[in-house]
């Protein structure tokens, strides 16, 4: 019979003969049973009552890597009713306090290596526990009995930060009941059993990790093996020590994987099956072949609400075959008409016509709404669909296809963030009159950041100048810095002198769309940025190419 609730599901696992003795948490060299975890668990979860405010359920923010307090916050939540608000650790200052204040976080657990990121804000903040004495003298005050308390399904059990087309951040309300199903679908999917370890190393503060790597292991009593962050020299060392039957992956992983020295012994690793988002087939391809790993790329996003059939034939590029509520409409939620596509190349021909957002008409689907936020839920169930964010082609024979997202948000290595506190540092930039960022699709994976500049009167780009300017910007992480710049003379604009960044993420940096405007590029790694030259754009394109993503070229 199916947990009423996730503190059912946890009690369950602690007491079942054939569940309680296995591993449930493995975390470098030490181990957890489903009854120590659980066990652990209690002991936060009555650490979270004794701090929960009188009229609500305590909200924790989690400002941790992948380690095991992770983990026990989020089984201390289940078993008390509260939530957990996983925080991103690539954010900066005010931004990251929006974060903290927008969900009405009333305690925050962190670990030292992120202590500096709060110090900023130290007075604005909310009581803080730091893993280590501090956190082990808390955590002592309480006793691991079991609070006895009975979570209704709908109880908010997470709240995940993704991002949308307003100023502010969303968190996506996930109840018990979506992990427990979600859980349930996703081993489902990748025939998880009890014997099964997955292995964790995409941040718990996004939902890949948390619904494909963490759920299922609860849900079927399964075990979990956590990197502290992803590290392509170390995945495939932690896979072998732990076991690892099933990973996850939102982003660039596999092409990093792909990228380390082959060895003849690559195939020689327990894993069956890895699930995720935004691989090119070519990628995809390349490294089932090398591990010897079943790889299911699919379409999807923290709030869920459109999915589509990917048993129906094989079509490069094709997320898989759309059902008839699953439309690609434009803002006023009209239907486009479908893609003419190139067959040898794969080319969409008519891009400006068939390209909106995706939707899905027949309603929400697992979406339970953004948290604090009503002008986000009003915008994405406008009609009683569910408005994705994401753009997207049909063709005629109704395969969707992915084709980036809108111009407000960018998603670089599997993390979204919103373009307007970028665009907000860059117009600090003494030389910067007005600054337009958008993402431009990666030849990869994902979005790289690209930085529209309309500068001062008779002022020239200084490349190395602007990159330390940049990398002094205390509140610009590392993936938030723009690879490629593009200094605009006559930017496109609307009637009341907005900026059309569509039209800037259609044109990239090709300089047959580019109208003469120089382009500078800075690659991982580079302290400067350079011209982007003709060359460089035959070898993107070419890199388009070898990964199938040639299609995105014209997008």
């Amino acid at each position: 019979m199916p947990a009423p609730n996730a503190a059912a599901l946890l009690r369950r696992n602690a007491t079942d003969s054939t569940i309680r003795d296995r591993p449930a948490l493995k975390f470098e060299d030490r181990m957890w049973t489903h009854a120590e975890y659980v066990a652990e668990s209690t002991r936060w979860a009555n650490l979270f009552l004794a701090r929960q405010p009188a009229d609500r359920a305590l909200h924790v923010g989690v400002l941790l890597d992948n380690i095991p307090e992770y983990l026990f916050a989020l089984g201390g939540a289940a078993l008390s009713g509260s939530a957990v608000v996983g925080l991103n650790h690539t954010r900066r200052g005010e931004h990251l306090l929006r974060d903290i204040e927008h969900t009405h976080v009333g305690l925050i657990v962190t670990e030292p290596g992120h202590e500096a990121l709060l110090e900023p804000i130290a007075d604005d903040l909310p009581p803080a526990l730091v893993v280590g004495p501090d956190l082990d003298a808390a955590l002592a005050e309480h006793r691991q009995d079991d609070p006895g308390l009975d979570p209704e399904p709908d109880t908010v059990w997470g709240l995940i930060f993704t991002s949308g087309t307003s100023d502010a951040p969303k968190a996506v309300i996930c109840t018990q009941r979506r992990f427990m199903v979600t859980g349930n679908r996703m081993g489902i999917i990748m025939g998880v059993a009890p014997d099964d370890v997955g292995y964790v190393c995409m941040p718990l503060f996004h939902s890949n990790a948390l619904m494909v790597g963490w759920a299922p292991s609860i849900v079927y009593g399964a075990a979990v093996g956590l990197g502290r962050r992803f590290s392509a020299s170390r995945w495939l060392g932690d896979v072998r020590g732990y076991g690892a039957t099933w990973f996850n992956y939102t982003g660039k992983p596999l092409a990093y994987l792909l990228a380390t020295p082959e060895r003849p012994g690559d195939a020689d690793n327990p894993l069956r099956v890895a699930f995720g988002n935004e691989g090119s087939p070519e990628i995809v391809d390349a490294f089932a072949r090398r591990f010897d790993v079943e790889v299911i790329d699919a379409y999807g996003a923290t709030e869920g609400g459109v999915a589509v059939n990917r048993d129906a034939e094989e079509r490069p590029g094709a997320l898989g075959e759309a059902d008839a509520a699953v439309k690609v409409v434009d803002e006023d939620g009209n239907e486009l008409p479908p893609a003419r596509i190139e067959p040898a190349t794969g080319r969409v021909l008519n891009a400006e016509e068939c390209v909106g957002e995706i939707v899905n008409t027949a309603g929400l689907g697992p979406f339970e709404g953004y948290y604090n936020n009503p002008e986000a839920n009003e915008r994405t169930t406008r009609f009683g669909w569910y408005w994705t964010g994401d753009l997207g082609y049909l063709d005629v024979d109704r395969y969707l296809y992915f084709a980036g997202r809108t111009a407000d948000w960018i998603r670089v290595d599997g993390e979204n963030f919103l373009a307007a506190p970028i665009e907000a540092a860059l117009a600090r930039h003494p030389d910067v009159v007005l600054a337009a960022v958008y993402g431009v699709t990666d030849d990869e994976a994902g979005d790289q950041v690209m930085a529209g500049l309309v500068l001062g009167d008779g002022i020239a780009f200084d490349p190395a100048g602007f990159a330390r300017w940049l990398d002094a910007q205390a509140d610009v992480g590392p993936k938030w810095r723009p690879r490629y710049a593009r200094i605009l003379r006559d930017p496109p604009t609307t009637g009341t002198n907005k900026i059309v960044k569509r039209a800037l993420v259609h044109q990239k940096w090709r300089a047959d769309l580019t109208a003469g405007d120089p382009v500078f590029v800075r690659l991982r790694g580079d302290d400067d940025y350079r011209s982007f030259t003709d060359d460089d754009e035959r070898a993107l394109h070419d890199s388009f190419v070898r990964n199938q993503r040639e299609r995105f070229w014209d997008l």
